[in-house]
């Protein structure tokens, strides 16, 4: 890392533990746009996850399909989909949504639903079901069976959401899309990093940078401490 490079992330580094209020400001967006979109889709898509490995239905592989497929669609696409659902003359143009959080919000959800089906639904249909039958043996309701085995799976069902959850926190395209990027209301950290970077203003990209980066240590340490735990409750 030569001295140029060095000093920018120091700037960046000096910013974030400051509390700048404009970095700030635009990581609050950031998350609060990204928890928001995962706590309104995360129990829906796990349950559709679910009943997709328990259910046998005509047209099940296809479905299962379509949502491993949508994982794959570019960011920009969705976004273009969610701007044209919002636009004056689409179907929801009547929220007058566009350029809000809402949007933004609208665009996760978008993002997340195909990431957390798919991999809820490969987490239910590998896990192993014996928690779910002794709970039934045992005459608990199917809700109850379903939240001990959903503890059961934890790990992998974790894996889900973080995978949907750094899918979202990370886009630009669809954000920038129906957003709009604007200065405290819609500009979250990826938005506020690629226009940053185009200014040739690099510490605040930094700083913005170095918070993504501390959010995949934390959870990828998280993570890694969940499984250990598991593995030796399974040698227990």
């Amino acid at each position: 890392m030569n001295d140029g490079m060095l000093s920018v992330f120091q700037q960046g580094i000096v910013l974030l533990f400051s509390f700048d209020p404009d970095v700030w400001a635009i990581i609050a967006v950031s998350f609060s746009v990204s928890l928001r979109a995962m706590a309104i889709i995360l129990l829906p898509a796990i349950l559709l996850g679910f009943g997709l490995a328990v259910s046998r239905f005509p047209g099940r592989t296809g479905v299962i399909s379509l949502f491993q497929t949508l994982q794959a669609v570019p960011t920009v696409v969705v976004g273009l989909i969610a701007y044209l659902m919002l636009y004056r003359q689409g179907i929801l143009g009547d929220l007058r949504w566009l350029f809000t959080q809402n949007a933004m919000v609208l665009a996760q959800i978008f993002l997340a639903l195909p990431v957390l089906v798919s991999l809820s639904y490969g987490a239910f249909s590998s896990g192993d079901w014996r928690a779910w039958e002794t709970a039934r043996t045992l005459g608990a309701p199917r809700y109850r069976a379903f939240l001990t085995l959903c503890h059961e799976l934890r790990a992998p069902l974790l894996v889900a959401v973080i995978a949907a959850f750094s899918r979202i926190i990370t886009e630009v395209g669809a954000s920038m899309l129906v957003g709009g990027n604007i200065h405290n209301v819609t500009r979250n950290i990826p938005t506020a990093i690629a226009l940053e970077t185009s200014k040739g203003e690099f510490a605040q990209a930094a700083a913005l940078g170095t918070v993504l980066l501390l959010l995949a240590l934390f959870i990828n340490f998280s993570l890694g401490s969940l499984r250990n735990q598991q593995e030796g409750l399974r040698r227990g």
